[in-house]
């Protein structure tokens, strides 16, 4: 989830091209209406700063329906992310925005599996 269209592709090229199965949206509304029709889901990826519904309120939203789903904080403001949560729970990691493909990648994977895939 980002509001920011080429955050999207980017992210959507990057995951699907390591075998991840993505769906992609714009706002906060539009990914829990994904969450509640098609979730649950393994991971979500979420922008912190959001014109409609803040990242962290998606989070919480999504892990009330489904506690064990894990949540990456893709953002470029992280130290925002800290003035709410003082730190994040076991599911739930950051990654501060810039990043490459490797990057996110290997946040993925370290998020959904402990290690990293090679």
């Amino acid at each position: 989830m980002d509001d920011e269209q080429s955050v999207r592709e980017f992210a959507t090229r990057a995951l699907t091209g390591d075998g991840y199965e993505v769906i992609s949206v714009a706002d906060g509304p539009e990914a829990l209406q994904i969450a509640d029709d098609q979730g649950p889901f393994d991971l979500c990826v979420v922008d912190l700063r959001m014109p409609l519904m803040n990242g962290d309120e998606v989070a919480r939203l999504i892990r009330r329906a489904d506690p064990d789903v894990k949540i990456l904080y893709f953002t470029g403001f992280s130290d925002g992310l800290f003035k709410e949560t003082l730190m994040l729970s076991a599911n739930e990691a950051f990654l501060d925005k810039p990043t490459g493909v490797e990057g996110l990648l290997e946040a993925v994977s370290l998020l959904l599996f402990g290690r990293i895939r090679r």
